[in-house]
């Protein structure tokens, strides 16, 4: 996984959560309890990568191997806990949706980003 890169997954099939979000003005701790939460998954059984973007709205979509690696991350205590502070500071709304991916295909320029 390429920090704030495209993730390189397996063949499918696979999993992708995909979790979007809309910030509040309070935004204290954000950073470091996201990077925490990255590590912390990396950790995890079946984490395959992550992919992440935030303009106004964030959209952040995590890879696993199957729906028991993304129940074990659900209930990690730690991300419990982080998830519980965000509901109280950081979002206004957010969804999560998860989808099995079947199929994949990308492009990639030889020699790497232009620039």
């Amino acid at each position: 996984m390429e920090p704030g890169g495209i993730a390189r997954t397996p063949e499918p099939p696979y999993y992708a959560v995909i979790f979007t979000s809309l910030q509040t003005g309070d935004q204290a701790g954000y950073d470091e309890a996201s990077a925490r939460m990255l590590e912390l998954a990396a950790g995890m059984p079946g984490f395959l990568g992550v992919e992440a973007a935030r303009a106004r709205l964030g959209l952040t979509v995590s890879y696993w191997a199957d729906l028991a690696s993304i129940a074990a991350w659900k209930r990690d205590a730690e991300h419990a806990a982080t998830q519980s502070k965000g509901r109280r500071l950081w979002y206004a709304h957010y969804a999560t949706r998860i989808a099995l991916v079947e199929r994949d295909y990308s492009f990639e320029r030889p020699g790497g980003a232009a620039d």
